[in-house]
């Protein structure tokens, strides 16, 4: 399994629960998380994708903790199974 695999999933789970994951690009602020995680009712969060067993660069660490300090949800994932985890903690009022 690798990260395209695990990024694949992430996108076809999302939508099947009626939200969207977007790419995130951002020319010019490296670091960023690879996805956005959008539902209905203004649920945002962002989704960093590893293969399994691999940790965010230092770069990405800091860009992490910088949305969270903004108060943005971000998930590092490096398998399928964290998936619905995460996407019911985004979902559970």
């Amino acid at each position: 399994m690798n990260e395209k695999f695990i990024e694949r999933k992430l996108v076809t789970v999302v939508n099947a629960r009626g939200g969207i994951a977007p790419k995130f690009v951002s020319p010019g602020f490296a670091g960023m998380p690879d996805r956005l995680v959008l539902f209905p009712g203004g649920v945002c969060a962002f989704a960093e994708l590893k293969a399994p067993g691999m940790k965010p660069r230092a770069l990405q660490a800091a860009r992490h903790e910088m949305l969270r300090r903004l108060g943005f949800k971000v998930y590092v994932i490096d398998g399928t199974e964290q998936i619905g985890e995460m996407l019911n903690e985004l979902q559970t009022p």
